[in-house]
């Protein structure tokens, strides 16, 4: 939490929903459904809110998530840092050619596509984030679904079909540019 990072000690409603997007009211509405722990007058101790959210998220020890696809996109994932920070540890990388040059070097293993389904009942891992090309992508989804995995991060730029209690959250950085160019010309 950046809070903690920059040495803060209290948060107001305000500012907390401020940077959330949302009106102050349904953000102390919201909060007290976790419990009293905000002092009027003074806001939210940083300490206390930051771990009532990590134990409500699951977050307060890193989650192991794995992730298929180890092409450029995929090199890039695995060697941003930032996933820790948040709580989330990439613990292996899955290809269907493993033996492929690639530019970059990991320190994240990266395995063939046979192993993928003995890794993730071992090490019951529940999220995956999904780097492949759209050709592949469902049939790679299925794969992941079928062997535990309950959640999907998805870069191929197409919509998965999966049951409904798989969550999907699908990332198109083209889309996202589009929105961008449409806000910049008004």
């Amino acid at each position: 939490m950046r809070l903690k990072e920059n040495r803060i000690r209290t948060v107001s409603s305000e500012a907390l929903a401020k940077a959330a997007g949302v009106k102050s009211t349904q953000l102390r509405k919201d909060l007290t459904y976790f419990g009293q722990f905000g002092t009027r007058g003074l806001g939210y101790d940083v300490e206390q809110l930051a771990k009532m959210i990590s134990d409500l998220l699951g977050t307060n020890s890193l989650q192991p998530v794995i992730l298929v696809g180890v092409g450029n996109l995929g090199l890039a994932l695995l060697s941003y840092r930032g996933f820790e920070q948040e709580g989330f540890e990439i613990v292996a990388a899955f290809d269907a050619d493993v033996q492929r040059r690639r530019d970059n070097e990991t320190s994240t293993p990266v395995y063939g596509m046979d192993r993928l389904p003995e890794f993730i009942h071992s090490r019951n891992i529940r999220m995956a984030i999904l780097t492949v090309p759209a050709p592949s992508a469902q049939e790679v989804a299925n794969t992941l679904i079928e062997c535990g995995i309950a959640g999907i991060l998805n870069f191929a730029p197409i919509v998965l079909h999966v049951p409904e209690e798989v969550m999907v959250n699908n990332v198109n950085v083209a889309m996202e540019l589009e929105n961008l160019s449409y806000f910049i010309q008004q």
